[in-house]
């Protein structure tokens, strides 16, 4: 079949009757578009992100010796608090929601969101909750009792500042739910037809799991919260073991949520890297149903899990059986997922570019996080580095070793389509290298820091540790130099650089198959599925995919009959 018979069989739209660019100003604005909204949460996200980093490095400037020589006690306290909920609510989960507002209706063939305005409202809610948090440090009342915010503790800190943290938290989990609502409603209910539940990218079911967990679990957390707010405010003793409340029943409505938190923050970049990973090895996915329900498992096991970080907190030994038996139960369809992204690698024609290294450093270290979360899952070797920088060193390599580096994987892979310009590669593998290094200079020296006795949130401790600690924070400045050239290359590139192609990876899911950026309702007219999302390599009954891969990347897609 020609070049020219190729494109004459063409029935997949690759282009939009009307311009996908936006004007500056309509991203400062309450827009309903989903792409719109979706750029909203990315950079919103972001830029709290470098908020989060700034802190981050002031704590670790402090921990650089073992005395109080930068900031004050109360001072470090509120900047560890801040840095955790901003790193954790304003900045991974607001960016997988981001990733998710502008693809899951491209990626399923509808023209928007299940509920445009909803979505806009959704949206709003971040950047007041997060101005409310960074004017309580510049006013001097910041919340310094935690990201966990404990009781009794959190009820002899400072009121205000507690309450700013407690408001703030709530906006950001009423946003999370009014976007999983959307996202469920959109992908059960606007998929083209044809696209079956087992045709959707792997990205959309990573994004179907992760809002079950937060329809399910915030809830829980907003009650914890109000109730402490009630205590807090108006004197009650839901949790205050004065007036014989139980602080614990706390901690369990905490975790309740936040250690589901942890998937929903990973979750949205396991789909991302299940997209990226075959597009840039060139081959099918392996284990496509074993990837989908192994988001599903994930799930549903989050929200058996939660105690586990509570085996110091006296609960019964049945009960710490039981949470550490479903802990290292949960491994196994993360291990899946892994095992699969292996299997597609191997044997592929990989290319090294950006985004395809992201995904690979994010394999890699998400592994190390994995293996400590199975050490931490046993209660007796929890007991042992409970409240010391073991965790630290667990939890980063889990978030930044997996979500942040998952990030920079979607952001080198989609912003071709979002944008409509390339990123420079030479300056998104220095990225990548200064990240590489600096996240291993500072969070894998946490490990024998723990294994040593270290305790976590405090800034005073014994000089024995000092070595180790100035590791970890040259680390840390080398992670806040890595965001330098990643910063300088997206504006400049976004203002200036290289067009892209509607389709500069030759990719098959849907997103691909109109203009870069896409049309305002993504699509003339509704796409017809031809192809699966992964079938790189397979041949169909009229065509072969690889000479339809060979049309030059800004030319229409051919129809695929796919044949398996």
């Amino acid at each position: 079949m020609t070049q020219a018979q190729l494109q004459e069989t063409a029935n997949i739209p690759s282009s939009g009757s009307e311009s996908g660019v936006r004007k500056w100003w309509e991203f400062f604005t309450f827009n309903t578009d989903h792409k719109v909204i979706g750029i909203q949460y990315l950079v919103t996200s972001f830029i709290f992100y470098c908020i989060g980093g700034v802190l981050a490095d002031l704590v670790r400037t402090e921990l650089r010796t073992p005395d109080v020589d930068f900031v004050t006690p109360e001072v470090y306290n509120s900047l560890f608090t801040l840095h955790a909920t901003i790193m954790i609510f304003l900045w991974i989960v607001p960016a997988g929601a981001g990733f998710a507002n502008y693809l899951i209706p491209l990626m399923i063939g509808a023209k928007d969101m299940a509920f445009p305005r909803l979505n806009a409202v959704a949206f709003w809610m971040i950047p007041p909750a997060g101005v409310l948090l960074i004017a309580s440090l510049a006013v001097g009342d910041a919340p310094d009792a935690g990201w966990t915010s404990y009781p009794p503790l959190s009820l002899v800190t400072g009121q205000v500042g507690e309450g700013i943290w407690i408001m703030s938290v709530l906006l950001l989990g009423t946003s999370s739910i009014l976007g999983a609502i959307n996202f469920i409603v959109t992908l059960l209910k606007m998929r083209i037809p044809g696209m079956g539940f087992h045709q959707m990218p792997l990205f959309c079911w990573a994004m179907l799991a992760t809002s079950a967990l937060v329809l399910l679990s915030t809830p829980v957390l907003a009650a914890g919260l109000i109730l402490l707010a009630f205590d807090l405010i108006a004197g009650t003793t839901f949790f205050n073991p004065s007036g014989g409340g139980d602080p614990v029943v706390y901690q369990h409505m905490f975790w309740f949520y936040s250690h589901p938190a942890v998937y929903i923050m990973i979750l949205p970049f396991f789909g991302a890297i299940s997209e990226v990973i075959p597009v840039h090895s060139r081959k099918p996915i392996f284990g496509y149903k074993a990837i989908a329900y192994s988001s599903l498992a994930i799930s549903f096991l989050g929200l058996i899990v939660w105690a586990h970080h509570m085996f110091t907190s006296g609960i019964p030994g049945w009960l710490r059986m039981f949470f550490m038996i479903t802990t290292m139960i949960i491994a196994v369809p993360t291990g899946i997922k892994i095992f699969s992204w292996l299997a597609t690698l191997w044997g592929g024609k990989i290319q090294f570019n950006s985004a395809m290294l992201f995904a690979l450093g994010f394999v890699g270290t998400f592994v190390i996080g994995g293996i400590s979360g199975v050490m931490l899952a046993s209660v007796p070797f929890d007991i042992h580095v409970h409240d010391t920088y073991f965790v630290v060193a667990h939890l980063h390599y889990v978030l930044f070793g997996g979500s942040v580096l998952g990030i920079f994987a979607a952001i080198y892979h989609w912003f071709p389509k979002m944008t409509g310009r390339m990123l420079n590669e030479f300056w998104g593998k220095v990225h990548f290298v200064l990240t590489i290094v600096g996240l291993n200079m500072c969070f894998l020296p946490m490990h024998k820091l723990g294994m040593m006795g270290m305790n976590r949130r405090v800034a005073q401790y014994d000089p024995k540790f000092t070595f180790l600690n100035e590791i970890c924070t040259y680390g840390a400045y080398i992670l806040a130099v890595s965001t330098l050239p990643f910063i300088i290359n997206a504006i400049w590139s976004w203002l200036y650089g290289q067009k892209a192609s509607n389709n500069p990876w030759q990719a098959l899911t849907l997103e691909w198959m109109t203009t870069s950026p896409p049309a305002i309702e993504n699509f003339d007219t509704d796409p017809v599925l031809t192809t699966g999302p992964y079938d790189y390599g397979s041949h169909s009954q009229n065509v072969d995919i690889n000479a339809v891969l060979s049309v030059k990347p800004d030319e229409p897609y051919p129809t695929i009959e796919s044949g398996v």
